[in-house]
């Protein structure tokens, strides 16, 4: 009886799942989301009041600081960087830190590492440690990895990976500090065949391009602690603020440049050098700091057999610096709102002058166009760098020519400034840049900005199946890591703009630079940030595009006109949700639009109709608008101004 009973079951379950089976592409009915998911790293730092609903640091909002004191001597010959550095850690957090985790990011070159999609031309032994001190206490590297019942023991642990561990025999107590002595020597990489960033140093032993050069802390936060993602190569960076004092010995003849402000000048350049860069503050004209013919000792730079270049900086997140013995040095200035002139500095080598012509001006637009942006560009110059890395940027340096100026220029914002986490969450970072480089390639041009059609392109690309959303990993996106990272965020924004105006988007980042500065903000600060700067709720807007790869897909579906009115009944076949914005064009004039719900003139025979996401929050795929018949209607068009993503747009017209 007990297995008839079953079967029956069974069987009746089955005949009710059936009637609930697809059967088509198109469904009649979406659940819609009009929240984002909140995962643990956040959810605890809601709970310790760090970060809250207001998108603003939380009343006890920290993060750790590191200073380096760094002395490192270059020895062309060898193309070797052999260093020691001095790490003070400021444990602001509410924690005891038992432990340590450092990045090691050059060793990315050796030939045993994991890599993502970028390969060095060259392989080398990586960044080789040698020593390394915990407030004075010498750790010994020979040291066997510990085991589950030994007692707590200064150790370190990974040294030949891009993460590497420190155990801590005594924790450094919360409210802190602690000091790290680490001694290291890692060979430039260079060579040709090189696949992306970074992952070339050097031209042969002339022109050395050093970045992540030396031994840096990881970043540790509220969200998770430290980050211990791998460094695969494409995506980039999250480290902490802090000060550098960094000294810099080279062969006498050879220009550094780098991170900072030059502390010693009369130390290492010359007198005329010295004259010609008083000159450069007062004009907009490039002013030439070392020539051509100036090459060598007591021409480019003092006599001597070596000399030690020595840059400050504060409140930065990196160090990166560039020499050679055939530098050109030119300089120019930019006009900083708030702040007054900055030196522009440029360095390349002869032959590649020709990419440096127009550098000078590029940035100095892309300066005081994103000063005004969003804040003051906050540091006391810039520099560009030549060098086989023609796209890549640090606090106060770009390596780069005019080519990739705006771009570069642009990441002294993001990240530079405003400290997001590139390793996990690149769109905001690259993807911010790629927007904001749409606003300023305009003003270039002297024309007003077009982010029309760029949202609605979104739903011709979405459906791959190897897409990875915004909020996957970056450093786990794999072959879609440049769309993701770079691409994605500015068809976000033109949809963004398409519902609240780009004015609106614009002012609200504005807002959002200003209260993050220095800071670290996550993907949900900056979600709620944006609600309460715009004044909505937009929680179905960001979980669909930056929890998922689901478009709009919208059309009309049918008009019918009556005596009075037209009824168009407008579908969504996506998953994702957006507000409705139909067009009508009348045969001839209209007036007596004033009592008109929703509707705005466009022109005198054009009228613009607009409904909220909430229309669509039961579920329903259609909806019907009524659109009054006060002369003849022309013609209708749905997402008039192609901000909505959409795989077919040819249906998304009606015309009488």
């Amino acid at each position: 009886m007990k297995k008839l009973l079953l079967l029956i079951f069974l069987c009746s379950s089955y005949s009710f799942g059936q009637e609930k089976f697809r059967t088509s592409i198109e469904t009649d009915s979406r659940a819609i989301r009009t929240d984002v998911p909140m995962t643990n790293s956040i959810k605890k730092a809601f709970e310790a009041g760090t970060r809250d609903f207001t998108g603003k640091p939380g009343p006890n909002y920290w993060q750790l600081e590191t200073d380096f004191v760094i002395d490192a001597k270059l020895d062309p010959s060898t193309q070797t960087i052999t260093g020691t550095e001095t790490i003070t850690i400021h444990n602001n957090s509410k924690e005891d830190l038992p432990n340590l985790v450092l990045r090691l990011d050059h060793n990315i070159f050796r030939a045993d590492v994991p890599r993502g999609s970028s390969t060095p031309a060259e392989q080398t032994d990586g960044m080789v440690v040698t020593s390394i001190k915990v407030n004075g206490v010498s750790i010994d590297l020979d040291l066997p990895p510990a085991r589950r019942n030994d007692p707590p023991a200064l150790r370190a642990s990974n040294l030949t990976k891009t993460v590497a561990y420190i155990t801590l025999e005594k924790p450094i107590p919360a409210g802190s500090t602690g000091e790290l002595e680490i001694s290291w020597h890692t060979k430039l990489p260079g060579g040709t065949g090189g696949r992306g960033h970074r992952m070339t140093q050097r031209f042969d032993s002339t022109l050395f391009q050093p970045t992540q050069w030396f031994p840096r802390l990881a970043k540790y936060d509220d969200l998770r602690g430290w980050e211990t993602s791998e460094y695969l190569g494409p995506a980039e960076f999250f480290n902490n603020f802090g000060k550098f004092d960094v000294s810099l010995t080279v062969p006498a003849g050879w220009i550094v440049s780098g991170t900072g402000v030059l502390q010693n000048p009369e130390e290492v350049l010359t007198p005329t050098a010295i004259q010609r860069l008083s000159t450069v503050l007062g004009t907009d004209e490039e002013v030439t700091i070392v020539g051509q013919e100036e090459n060598g000792p007591g021409k480019s730079t003092k006599n001597g057999e070596t000399l030690t270049w020595r840059f400050l900086a504060d409140k930065v997140n990196d160090f990166a610096w560039a020499t050679s013995d055939r530098f050109i040095w030119k300089a120019t200035r930019a006009m900083i709102p708030e702040k007054g002139p900055i030196p522009i500095h440029m360095v390349f080598i002869p032959e590649r002058a020709q990419y440096f012509e127009h550098a000078g001006e590029r940035a100095r637009h892309a300066l005081e166009f994103y000063s005004s942006l969003w804040v003051p560009y906050p540091f006391p110059q810039l520099t560009m760098q030549d060098g086989p890395s023609a796209g890549m940027e640090y606090p106060m340096v770009v390596n780069s020519n005019q080519g990739a100026a705006d771009h570069e220029v642009a990441h002294q914002w993001w990240p530079m400034m405003v400290g997001t986490n590139e390793t996990r969450y690149g769109w905001m970072d690259e993807g911010f840049n790629q927007y904001m480089n749409v606003l300023s390639g305009a003003d270039s041009k002297g024309v007003p900005f077009d982010l029309d059609g760029w949202g609605q392109s979104y739903g011709r690309m979405s459906g791959n199946e190897d897409e990875a959303p915004l909020m996957w990993s970056a450093n786990n996106a794999g072959s879609g890591y440049g769309y993701q990272t770079y691409l994605k965020t500015p068809l976000m924004l033109s949809m963004l703009g398409g519902i609240v105006g780009d004015d609106a988007v614009i002012a609200a980042m504005k807002k959002y630079a200003a209260t993050w500065a220095f800071k670290h903000p996550s993907p949900w600060d900056y979600m709620f940030f944006m609600d309460h700067a715009l004044g909505e709720n937009l929680g179905w807007f960001w979980y669909y595009w930056l929890f998922t790869t689901e478009s709009v897909d919208g059309s009309i579906k049918s008009v019918e006109v009556n005596s009075d009115k037209a009824i168009v009944t407008v579908r969504q076949d996506g998953e994702m949700p957006s507000p409705i914005v139909l067009q009508v064009e009348y045969e001839g004039e209209i007036g007596g639009v004033a009592e008109l719900a929703n509707a705005v003139m466009i022109s005198p025979n054009t009228l613009e109709f607009s409904y909220p996401v909430d229309v669509w929050l039961d579920g329903k795929r259609e909806y019907q608008v009524e659109i009054p018949t006060l002369k003849t209607i022309k013609k209708i068009t749905l997402d008039p101004h192609n901000r909505f993503p959409d795989k077919d747009v040819t249906d998304n017209t009606w015309t009488k």
